[in-house]
């Protein structure tokens, strides 16, 4: 009694079990859909007439391949999931007006240039998919049509394409440098020993005309003693008695005289010398330029022998700096020399100075493809000096009166930049531009849209892969006609 009571159950249990499988179809096994639709018949003799009513005109189409489309209710040949219904026009759901389907002919759904003129099965065992006349009159021209209700939940937002005019700027950074026209070197003409030097060290700021060091030189002391001797002798000659030697006297304290300027010696040591009639025996060395020691010979200076052309010193006037700033291939075109900018330095929070391109590099930085501007700068608190880093700032006529377009509407998609139109009543175009400049978080639309088209700013991204897959479609469809023909 009791095993008869447990089989019983146990047969109940499966059944029911099995019952739920044939009706509901978990796993999406194809074979099961004519049983579902016999089980229906019998369970409520009503579903068919009411399908077939509601059914009339709709189609059918697999969630996971669009591509599938069938008459009626089913499974997906290729997945096997429940068919699903079109609303037609395909995309995202846009509701059309029912009408009469006109089957061309029977396609493979895995291979669409296997094309049949009946149904069946492909190659590969496939049931073959229907192709309606109408697919291959629908217009693939970029424009899709989506439901009121996804365009809200998509949040897609428009704006009106205007003319504006466009401030454009170029911000760059750059370094800065010496000015190369203002460094200085000190050096003698002659040789000698350095005495008494009062710059010693790099960095130290000196002032024009300030005293470096002192020099003792042999042959200096001997041109300040013929330049003495030849006055003496001009004296001694007097004036009227022999004109000739007079006048040769005088060249040759003129000689003398022009020997002490090109050892430079400036002209008040010179006179200091004339009314003396002392000969020195140092001469002190000034500096020609107020500025800062860049570079200076040894260690220490005091005592040292120089000969005649070694650099002692290294000078640089900072009133004036070079800023060199890096700019881009595509920003070239936009600067010019004498053309105007503006720097903030982090080392003078606050300010602002103003410069001007003094020079184009001609070449071009291999690693960073970018091209060296040098800009020319006023630094009369002498508070700049080089390799501070600058923010540039070139400011370039804007484009006047030119239709624009936000940069979040455009689609760069590397050889070409796209727009979304929005048609109205849910439908929507891709549409191909020209840009022009941008600024100011704008594009300027060269061609492509006119004034007062309302262009997608958000969400365009999914109407433009609706648009890519129906022209996928369409490709698909032309490879099956040459094909056929």
């Amino acid at each position: 009694m009791f095993k008869r009571l447990f089989f019983g159950l146990f047969f109940l249990i499966v059944g029911l079990l099995l019952a739920t499988a044939l009706l509901i179809n978990p796993f999406g096994w194809g074979w099961i859909g004519p049983i579902q639709h016999q089980i229906l018949a019998v369970v409520d003799p009503g579903h068919e007439a009411s399908n077939a009513e509601g059914a009339e005109g709709q189609l059918w189409t697999c969630g996971m391949h669009p591509q599938v489309i069938q008459d009626g209710p089913g499974s997906c040949p290729i997945c096997g999931m429940a068919l699903t219904p079109l609303k037609e026009g395909g995309a995202a759901g846009e509701e059309k007006p029912a009408k009469e389907r006109k089957i061309k002919h029977w396609v493979a759904p895995m291979d669409p240039t296997y094309i049949s003129d009946q149904p069946g099965t492909s190659p590969m065992g496939m049931e073959l998919i229907p192709v309606y006349e109408e697919e291959e009159e629908e217009d693939y021209s970029g424009v899709v049509h989506i439901d009121p209700g996804y365009v809200q939940n998509f949040g897609v937002q428009t704006v009106v394409a205007t003319r504006q005019d466009i401030p454009f700027e170029i911000r760059t950074i750059g370094t800065v440098n010496y000015n190369e026209k203002q460094i200085y070197l000190v050096n003698t003409k002659y040789s000698g020993w350095i005495e008494d030097v009062q710059a010693n060290y790099v960095g130290e700021a000196v002032r024009k005309g300030q005293k470096l060091f002192e020099i003792y030189s042999p042959e200096l002391v001997t041109t300040q003693k013929e330049h003495l001797a030849a006055l003496d002798y001009v004296d001694r000659l007097g004036t009227g008695a022999y004109p000739d030697i007079e006048a040769r006297a005088r060249a040759l304290v003129q000689a003398s005289r022009e020997r002490l300027r090109n050892w430079d010696l400036t002209d008040d040591q010179i006179r200091e010398l004339t009314e003396t009639r002392e000969p020195r025996r140092t001469l002190t060395v000034y500096s020609p330029v107020s500025g800062v020691v860049l570079e200076k010979m040894g260690q220490a200076l005091e005592g040292m022998y120089v000969r005649p052309g070694m650099n002692l010193y290294r000078i640089v006037d900072l009133s004036t700096v070079w800023v060199d700033a890096e700019v881009y291939e595509h920003q070239l075109p936009w600067l010019k020399l004498g053309q105007g900018a503006t720097l903030e330095f982090p080392a003078l929070p606050g300010q602002r100075l103003l410069g001007q391109i003094r020079f184009v590099y001609p070449y071009f930085s291999q690693k960073s493809r970018t091209m060296k501007v040098s800009i020319e700068v006023s630094n009369p608190s002498h508070k700049l000096r080089a390799d501070m880093y600058a923010d540039v700032f070139f400011e370039i006529p804007s484009a006047r009166g030119v239709l624009t377009v936000p940069e979040s509407a455009v689609i760069h998609s590397g050889r070409r930049n796209v727009v979304v139109l929005d048609r109205g009543e849910g439908a929507f175009q891709v549409r191909e531009i020209e840009l022009g400049v941008n600024g100011e978080q704008v594009w300027e639309v060269k061609s492509g849209i006119r004034e007062g088209d309302k262009v997608v700013i958000s969400s365009q991204f999914l109407i433009d892969s609706e648009s890519n897959l129906r022209e996928a479609i369409q490709k698909m469809i032309e490879t099956r006609n040459q094909a056929q023909e």
